[in-house]
C-alpha cells in the first residue's frame, strides 16, 4: 500500500506569516490603530509596544487557526493577573482545623474504638503522650498516617468514607 501524506494548504499559514511581519515593522501608535480594528476597542494605554505587538499576532494566529480550549484559557488569565493568583491561591488553602484541649477524637482501627484525648502540650492515647496527631496514628496503626486525615478531620478524597493503607 503506498504511503499517502496529507498537507494542509500553505496558503493560509503563508498569509498569517506576512501579516505578522508586517506587524513588526509597525511603531506603537500604527499597533493601537491595528489593535482598534482587529479587537474593536482600544488598546490599554499602559502596554508597550512589544505587547501590543504579541497580544496583536497571538489574536490574529487565533482567530484563523482556532483559540485555546476552556480550561487553558482560564490557566492563561490566572497566570496574567498576579492578583487573581494570589485569591486563587487563598481560596485552595486548607482551613485549619483548631482542636482545643480536652477534645476526644475517636476512631475505629481494625475493629478496635480508639480514643485520643487532645491535649494543651499534645495528644494522649493509651496512657502516653504524643506530640502530633500523626505520631499518635502512628501508635495506633503501625502505619504512617496524615494524623488530621486519620481521624477525619480532614477530607480524604475518597468518596462513601475512609480506607486503610
Amino acid at each position: 500500500m503506498p504511503h499517502v501524506t496529507i498537507r494542509r494548504a500553505q496558503t493560509g499559514h503563508k498569509a498569517l506569516e506576512i501579516e505578522i511581519a508586517r506587524l513588526r515593522d509597525l511603531d506603537a501608535k500604527e499597533l493601537r490603530a491595528r489593535w482598534r480594528i482587529i479587537l474593536r476597542k482600544e488598546a490599554p494605554a499602559h502596554l508597550p509596544r512589544h505587547l501590543l505587538f504579541r497580544i496583536l499576532a497571538y489574536r490574529i494566529q487565533a482567530d484563523a487557526l482556532g483559540d485555546l480550549d476552556s480550561a487553558s484559557r482560564r490557566a492563561r488569565e490566572r497566570a496574567g493577573n498576579p492578583d487573581r493568583n494570589t485569591l486563587h491561591r487563598i481560596q485552595t488553602r486548607r482551613t485549619a482545623t483548631v482542636l482545643r484541649p480536652g477534645t476526644i477524637l475517636s476512631r475505629e482501627w481494625n475493629g478496635k474504638m480508639h480514643r485520643v484525648a487532645v491535649l494543651a502540650d499534645g495528644f494522649a492515647w493509651n496512657g502516653k503522650t504524643y506530640r502530633s496527631l500523626s505520631k499518635a496514628a502512628f501508635a495506633i496503626t503501625g502505619t504512617r498516617w496524615n494524623g488530621p486525615r486519620f481521624f477525619g478531620l480532614r477530607d480524604n478524597g475518597i468518596p462513601g468514607g475512609d480506607r486503610q493503607p
